[in-house]
């Protein structure tokens, strides 16, 4: 925990020295008050009543001083534990978006939601909240237990000693805290997870009529969180009452044998008036101090669920800065790829491979065309352009070099994509458009949407380009969405292009229009389309059939259809298809 959380602590080292400068202020104004009830109830004993006014007086100054001191100890390190928080979540934010997808394989996204919010307010809480008391109570007991002793060693002795019981009850309980916390963090990242993950299939869920079972789930993570809840709250709350209770018990003890004192003459009054103001003082910092424990416990377990995302490695290279001067020309050389670990794949790995010895070599501006049955490994051999996963054997290469010699940075900015279920975000049109080129001016926008085909969709929007497409583009059509990330590629203006089935939702009539207007602006530039539609690809460089994670043919065109292999039944059967929808 020290690790993490002390290089953000030490950049505000003096800010939280004022706030605890401060606070040393405020504990030593409180133990002025005990003591001047003490000389005011000994003076009364003595009948030296003119000295109550000024007495009085002091002690309404002192309360003043006091109240001012704590109020700017509190605001100092109370700020400085929001600001530990905000470079937290930036810290957090930014290794999110860095991280590889295989830290996602393991992590729901309700999870991390969760982490960001409950578990990052905990260690705001241990870093400004937690540090103050932890540093209070230790000052309070330090100059009470000093005052104390000097009026009566004995008497102090025996305050404390239910203190003493109390402490060792609390670190008994200390790791059941722990262990509790950390099980109701948990919990509470799994019902962020099944929520987020519930309303992003809400249409399915509906579809399949399963708002029951859906529920049902929800309730049995529910109710295993509200009993982790429960079990949590009831360790909590036998804190303070045990805090309590060493009070309580602490001042019937010294009521009892400061009072002896007191008959035998060994003590005045005002001696033992003073020593319970002292003994009074402890008693919150003492309650404190158990809250405190908790906060540490949960602040703790904050900390163990945000070093897993802080610690996760990033990919190679990733921050590297050089820049990379891209012509385009690509290479899968003997590539073969398995999603399990290869160890498993057996003597021959038969069946277990998504690419198996895959050879293409792509010349920098011409077009490649991929495809192949569902399941062939196309978007395989994609992914692996994007280093989004590497090679089990062989190498990917772009302009003769190996992908993982290569800022993965500037790698990704050399290459644009069009997705299938392209992700668009909660903003207007013109921003998801601009989105990998915000510095794209609004004609160049517009050009881009009109290139698209997207014109005539936005020209019946109520705000045009400024139209807010809602989450995920919820306000548009599977084919708008499409053509949107293909106008998003086109303002990105990448020295490669990748079109992953970019235009599987539009009809034919606009398919032919957009994949001529991408002709034009992608001429001279290289091109890899992955497509099940054969209009998309008839005019490619280059085509290869995947079947089985092996390429098993390839050329172009009508020298395909001449073979009568794979590539001519697919065609065959779009052509069918398509004079089928014509009747």
């Amino acid at each position: 925990m020290k690790e993490l959380l002390w290089p953000y602590v030490r950049r505000y080292r003096l800010r939280y020295a004022f706030g605890l400068l401060c606070l040393m202020v405020t504990v030593s104004l409180a133990m002025v008050v005990p003591y001047l009830v003490r000389v005011g109830i000994n003076a009364i004993q003595r009948g030296e009543i003119t000295r109550l006014p000024r007495l009085a007086a002091m002690i309404a100054l002192t309360a003043v001083a006091m109240a001012l001191s704590r109020w700017v100890s509190r605001f100092v390190v109370f700020n400085c534990g929001r600001d530990v928080e905000y470079e937290l979540r930036r810290d957090l934010f930014s290794r999110l978006v860095a991280l590889g997808p295989d830290f996602y394989r393991t992590v729901s996204t309700g999870d991390l939601m969760s982490r960001l919010v409950n578990d990052l307010t905990a260690v705001r809480l241990l870093v400004g909240f937690g540090i103050l008391t932890f540093i209070n109570a230790p000052l309070y007991y330090v100059y009470a237990l000093a005052i104390m002793l000097s009026l009566n060693g004995r008497l102090t002795l025996v305050a404390l000693l239910p203190f003493a019981v109390l402490l060792f009850a609390v670190w008994r309980l200390a790791r059941s805290l722990m262990e509790r916390t950390l099980e109701v963090q948990q919990g509470l990242g799994r019902i962020s997870a099944k929520v987020q993950e519930s309303l992003l299939g809400l249409h399915v869920i509906k579809a399949y009529a399963l708002e029951e079972h859906e529920a049902r789930t929800f309730a049995g993570l529910n109710d295993r969180y509200n009993r982790s809840g429960l079990a949590l709250a009831r360790l909590r709350g036998a804190v303070t009452p045990l805090m309590r209770i060493a009070a309580s018990a602490s001042v019937m003890s010294v009521l009892t044998y400061g009072g002896y004192f007191v008959l035998r003459r060994q003590m005045t009054v005002g001696d033992l008036a003073g020593f319970m103001g002292y003994l009074t003082l402890l008693a919150t910092p003492t309650t404190l101090l158990g809250w405190v424990i908790t906060i540490y416990q949960r602040g703790r377990a904050g900390v163990t669920r945000l070093a897993e995302i802080l610690n996760a490695p990033l990919p190679l290279s990733l921050h590297d800065g050089r820049a990379l001067e891209v012509r385009g020309e690509l290479e899968w050389e003997r590539v073969s790829f398995s999603y399990l670990d290869p160890a498993r794949n057996g003597a021959d790995g038969a069946g277990r491979w998504a690419l198996k010895e895959i050879s293409v070599k792509v010349p920098a501006g011409s077009k490649l065309a991929i495809v192949g049955r569902t399941g062939a490994g196309k978007s395989t051999m994609v992914n692996l352009l994007f280093r989004l996963i590497e090679p089990t054997t062989g190498r990917v290469l772009l302009d003769g070099r190996d992908l993982r010699t290569l800022p993965l940075r500037a790698l990704r900015q050399a290459i644009g994509a069009a997705a299938q279920t392209p992700m668009l975000f909660s903003a207007t049109l013109a921003r998801n458009i601009a989105f990998g080129r915000p510095s794209a001016s609004l004609a160049e926008i517009a050009v881009a949407a009109r290139q698209a085909g997207l014109e005539s969709d936005i020209a019946g929007m109520p705000k045009g380009l400024e139209t807010v497409v809602g989450e995920r583009g919820a306000s548009l059509s599977g084919g708008q969405r499409q053509r949107l990330a293909i106008a998003r590629l086109l303002t990105y203006d990448a020295p490669v292009a990748v079109l992953d089935d970019a235009l599987s939702s539009v009809d034919t009539v606009t398919e032919t229009a957009v994949l001529a207007n991408l002709s034009r602006r992608m001429r001279g530039r290289t091109t890899i389309v992955v497509s099940h539609r054969i209009s998309s690809i008839r005019d490619a460089d280059q085509i290869v059939v995947l079947d089985d994670g092996e390429i098993v043919e390839r050329g172009t065109h009508d020298e395909l259809i001449a073979a009568g292999g794979i590539y001519a039944e697919l065609f065959q059967r779009q052509v069918l298809e398509e004079e089928l929808d014509r009747y």
